[in-house]
């Protein structure tokens, strides 16, 4: 599969750590040129570095994913920069947990709804939006992936923001896949369990409750695992793979029961 993403242009939101950083890398290894993007400068920078240092192609950009002259830009720069763009991974997220606000209905303010909702499901959006003519260009076989969550299928704990949001992403990416389809731009969706990251460990600190016990494989998920998935999405293996939502969780939602 490395050789097939060879000469491919990714550009990858909240590429600075996490599921990002590792499909970033994962790519860039697979002969795929990045444009690693973030909010967080100096995280971004590094892995950009890194990727660079292992002898790979890798570009870092700022971009807050709700900010709509920053991803238009976003696209130009990475298109500049590397003649054009083949995936969108559209990765950011952030959950309410990590606000530090109230989180139940009666409480929660109405800007921590916001933000959640316009980083999860509107900066996708945005993204798509902006990418769509350069992915028309491509003949690479392009296409946007988008961040899901076991929270696209089913309700949690202390998640009204990011479930809801994560839900919507499940439809867009349904929607997305449909009207972009004669272009032969594809458009899928993959859906995390317990994972490890930075979201995750501020859920769990949070009260979010033990959600890798619900795993079947007997171990929390790291980016990598996500990372393999994310990059045979974009593969040409997976030209047979359009409006897709993928779980990739371990095993949580096959039964109802705890480890």
């Amino acid at each position: 599969m490395a050789a097939r993403l060879d000469g491919m242009t990714f550009v990858i939101t909240g590429a600075a750590q996490g599921i990002g950083a590792a499909t970033a890398r994962m790519a860039a290894a697979g002969g795929a040129s990045v444009v690693v993007a973030d909010v967080d400068d100096e995280a971004g920078a590094r892995t950009a570095a890194e990727i660079g240092a292992a002898g790979g192609r890798a570009t870092y950009r700022h971009c807050d994913v709700t900010d709509a002259d920053q991803v238009r830009e976003l696209m130009r720069a990475a298109a500049g920069e590397y003649g054009g763009i083949d995936v969108l991974h559209n990765n950011a997220g952030i959950h309410e947990t990590a606000l530090g606000v109230p989180l139940s209905i009666e409480e929660m303010p109405l800007e921590a709804w916001d933000r959640v909702v316009a980083v999860n499901l509107r900066g996708p959006w945005l993204c798509a939006r902006f990418a769509v003519p350069y992915l028309k260009k491509s003949r690479r076989g392009p296409s946007i992936i988008n961040a899901g969550s076991t929270g696209s299928w089913v309700g949690g704990v202390s998640s009204l923001a990011y479930g809801a949001s994560k839900g919507g992403l499940a439809l867009l990416t349904k929607n997305l896949a449909v009207e972009l389809a004669p272009y032969g731009i594809r458009v899928n969706c993959y859906c995390p369990s317990a994972t490890e990251t930075r979201m995750v460990t501020d859920y769990l600190a949070a009260g979010g409750g033990a959600v890798a016990n619900t795993q079947l494989v007997s171990r929390i998920g790291q980016p990598e695992d996500i990372a393999h998935l994310v990059c045979f999405l974009a593969s040409a293996e997976a030209a047979y793979v359009n409006g897709a939502v993928w779980l990739i969780d371990g095993g949580s939602l096959a039964w109802r029961g705890t480890r």
